[in-house]
This record gives C-alpha cells, structure tokens and sequence, in this order.
C-alpha cells in the first residue's frame, strides 16, 4: 500500500511539475499585448520575482529601470520607466504581457522579449532556441510586480 500511495504522490508531483513548466513560448496568447492567463497555472512568487528582477543574468530589469524597493542594488538604470508604483499604472494581464513579450505591446520598443524561443540572436550557441526566463520566472516577475504600489 505504501509503494502505491508513493507512486501516486510522485505522478501528482510529475504532472504539476509539467504544468509548471508552462505554455510554449510560441503558444502564449497576447491579445493586444496583453496576456489574460497565466503561463503555468501556478502562482507568481513574488520572492523568487524581486531575485529575478535584480539578477543580472536573468532578468537584469535593474539595467533599465529605477527601483526604490532595491535600494541596496547600485546601477540602477534610467531608460525604461521606474517601477514604483508599477502595480497602480498596469493590470497583472498587461504586466505579464510586458515581460513575456513588450513588443507586442509597445511598437519599437528596446526592451528584450523575455519569453519567446526565435526571432533574436542570442550571443551563445548554448542559448539559441532558448528564452531569457522561464514561464514561471515570468509569474514570478509579474507577482512580484505587482507588489510595487505607491506608498
């Protein structure tokens, strides 16, 4: 009975760990540039998102924008708009929209797509067909995001 009940804890653990991985990149639905569904079905951590966000080799969001919830980051960047109260400027849909793929939002803009799998160079043959995050760092992101409200 043991063996059973542990085989069936492990297909439950299996199958959430593949939902989690998340829609294909190329299978996420923007509706004008916004993104309604999650990308995993499973919620954003917004711990986890505040480490992407600062990580300068993942999302490395400080290289463009201002944040006053990571004063004990230096170099913060100053080209794309600062993220406090980010949450009371842009709804979570829209938010995730904007990391997954801000082209579809924005026309010409100079943010990278952070969930898409072609039409980028990517310096290192190790990365082609890669996106920058994961669907779960997206969630992580956007929860973390949308924590950011002005005081």
């Amino acid at each position: 009975m043991k063996t059973i009940t542990t085989a069936a804890v492990l297909a439950v653990l299996v199958s959430g760990a593949s939902w989690a991985e998340g829609i294909a990149p190329s299978k996420v639905s923007f509706d004008d540039g916004l993104v309604s569904a999650s990308l995993t079905g499973v919620p954003g951590d917004p711990v986890n998102g505040r480490d992407v966000f600062k990580n300068r080799k993942l999302g490395n969001c400080l290289a463009c924008h201002v944040n006053a919830d990571m004063p004990e980051e230096s170099f913060h960047g100053e080209v794309g708009p600062e993220m406090t109260g980010v949450a009371d400027r842009w709804e979570e849909a829209e938010l995730r929209g904007i990391v997954a793929n801000s082209k579809m939002m924005f026309e010409g803009t100079i943010m990278p797509a952070f969930y898409i799998e072609e039409g980028y160079a990517r310096p290192l043959e190790d990365f082609a067909g890669q996106s920058i995050l994961t669907a779960q760092q997206v969630e992580d992101v956007v929860a973390y995001l949308m924590t950011l409200k002005e005081d």
